[in-house]
């Protein structure tokens, strides 16, 4: 089992508990994933309808 997902059992619980999609949640990740998709659909439109 993946230990940074998994909540230890001895561990006191969060108030606010989170899961492991959590890092997702963050803007910064979601800005430069959002430029590296367009970035590539940029690419695909330009391969597909630019000799």
């Amino acid at each position: 089992m993946n230990d940074e997902c998994a909540l230890a059992q001895d561990d006191a619980p969060s108030p606010e508990p989170r899961g492991c999609l959590f890092a997702l949640s963050q803007p910064p990740l979601m800005l430069f994933l959002a430029v590296i998709g367009f970035l590539l659909l940029l690419g695909a439109v330009h391969d597909l309808y630019i000799l």
